[in-house]
């Protein structure tokens, strides 16, 4: 059984970095998409950044040039690095891992969400 495991949120200031970490377990053959989602109260889910099994990122406009996402070196965890952040940042972030490559960049790509974690950006 797949798994989805999120770690490395927390609270920093305007401009302030913090890296996400994403562990996916469990599979038996690579998922086709690895990604970030966030979510605030009273909001839909907005995607924030992608992993393909081709190599290829998609990044939300909202974050490009702020956001990478690259697999560590041993290739069981993905990162999410956050720089520059901003209060609007401020979210619950997932991680979630899917078999649908051609939709990497939104919800419809991922079937396995984690719980979470809470990144919170203050001015």
């Amino acid at each position: 059984q797949v798994q989805v495991v999120e770690s490395g949120g927390g609270s920093v200031q305007t401009g302030g970095s913090l890296r996400l970490s994403c562990e996916v377990s469990g599979y038996t053959r690579p998922m086709d998409c690895i990604g970030w989602f966030r979510q605030t109260p009273g909001k839909e889910r907005e995607f924030v950044s992608s992993l393909g099994s081709d190599g290829v990122t998609i990044h939300s406009d909202s974050v490009k040039g702020r956001f990478t996402i690259a697999k560590d070196n041993a290739g069981n965890t993905l990162n999410l690095q956050m720089n520059s952040l901003q209060p609007e940042d401020t979210a619950m972030y997932y991680c979630a891992a899917g078999r649908r490559g051609r939709y990497c960049g939104s919800a419809r790509g991922y079937d396995i969400w984690g719980q979470g974690t809470q990144v919170s950006v203050s001015s």
